[in-house]
């Protein structure tokens, strides 16, 4: 894929590098995107390296609503985003060389499609003290499905009645969190907000019991 098909088909993300464009084959320079949610174990792209990595200045967190895979318009559920403030773990994926254009074109369809997160270059520190620049997705908080910080009770109230195309938000945390737990990436907030769903579904006597599956808003 050449860079004017790249450009068409990833225009938002493109921007991001401003007039240089982002870095190709033609160049030494490496592709590195942030992950903090499903991007860690289902990239689904094709990746040289994988590196622990932290970001400063944003953290993980439940501040969008899901209003098509995990939720409806009138009955949404809640998924991650990148919020400002605090820091994150997570992974850093190096893009294999010969995968850029293929790769951007991909991340513009999963991250991109409702607007409700903005691709961002952003300084992230490898395992080994080293500092690159990733390409991260941050919420945007202008956006309607950001909610920003929501009180535990009231997250985990949306994450209880959030079902969508994809199944149901508690579903969807349960497999996040499972994954985060694996891979030794603790995240407090999102247990308790867990813990309170999951409470009230025993005291309503319901279950979600969809297959868990990783998924954007």
């Amino acid at each position: 894929m050449n860079e004017p098909a790249v450009r068409a088909c990833a225009p938002l993300i493109v921007a991001t590098w401003g007039a240089g464009g982002p870095p190709d084959e033609t160049r030494p320079e490496p592709l590195w995107v942030f992950a903090y949610g499903s991007l860690m174990w289902e990239p689904n792209f094709v990746c040289a390296e994988v590196r622990p990595a932290l970001l400063r200045g944003y953290h993980r967190a439940l501040c969008i609503l899901s209003i098509r895979n995990r939720g409806t318009e009138t009955k949404p559920g809640l998924v991650l985003g990148l919020d400002r403030g605090g820091s994150c773990a997570g992974r850093a994926l190096r893009v294999a060389p010969g995968h850029y254009a293929t790769t951007l074109a991909y991340l513009e369809q999963r991250e991109m499609s409702t607007a409700a997160y903005r691709p961002k270059l952003v300084p992230v520190r490898l395992d080994g003290g080293e500092s690159v620049r990733a390409l991260a997705f941050v919420a945007e908080p202008r956006h309607r499905q950001y909610v920003g910080t929501l009180a535990p009770e009231e997250a985990a109230r949306l994450v209880r009645q959030g079902r969508g195309s994809y199944g149901a938000s508690l579903d969807y945390l349960r497999n996040v969190i499972a994954h985060l737990d694996r891979i030794g990436i603790a995240d407090g907030p999102l247990h308790r907000v867990l813990a309170l769903a999951e409470v009230a579904g025993e005291a309503s006597g319901g279950h979600a019991g969809d297959a868990a599956r990783s998924a954007e808003p």
